[in-house]
């Protein structure tokens, strides 16, 4: 699937999941779809849980969300960090308004759960964090990968391939419509 001259906006934080930020970023990359990054400060190298860093290429204060087509959370323990900023925050709830496709993984699902965007969608994610979509109003069930209308969820690495083929199908039937 071609997604030349699309972008997508991948949050980071310290602690990222390595496989989950690289893999989907890396396979977004051969779709043709340029990947910005953003953390809390444009250029600083951000490390994941197993040491490979990430350099953000943005802001959080910088970026806009109708500047992308969708958006990529990766799991890891950068969720519990991420879901703190306002900006963060704020970003996915446009997104979600929009109807523009929201990828989440693992542990990610702590973002959308704080924005509040998960009531009435069907998710999946580790299970150390079923409860807290539940709470949140999502209905989660047990499956490599879920997309529900715009959200697509993954549960953990090996599930990488199934969710980041749903992820991009969903952005390229989003960029037909758009």
């Amino acid at each position: 699937m071609e997604l030349k001259g699309y972008k997508v906006l991948a949050f980071v934080d310290e602690e990222f999941e390595d496989l989950e930020m690289w893999y989907p970023v890396l396979r977004l990359r051969e779709s043709g779809c340029e990947v910005h990054t953003a953390g809390l400060q444009a250029g600083r190298a951000y490390r994941g849980k197993y040491g490979v860093p990430l350099v953000a290429d943005r802001s959080l204060d910088e970026v806009k969300s109708e500047d992308y087509i969708g958006l990529y959370v990766p799991g890891g323990w950068a969720p519990d960090k991420l879901r703190r900023y306002e900006q963060v925050l704020r970003l996915t709830r446009e997104f979600h308004e929009a109807s523009k496709p929201i990828a989440h993984i693992c542990h990610a699902g702590w973002v959308l759960a704080s924005a509040k965007i998960c009531a009435g969608f069907t998710m999946t994610s580790t299970p150390g964090i079923k409860d807290d979509l539940e709470h949140a109003g999502a209905i989660w069930v047990d499956r490599e990968v879920v997309v529900d209308r715009h959200i697509v969820s993954g549960r953990r690495p090996p599930d990488l391939p199934a969710f980041t083929r749903e992820f991009v199908r969903v952005l390229a039937e989003y960029a037909g419509r758009s």
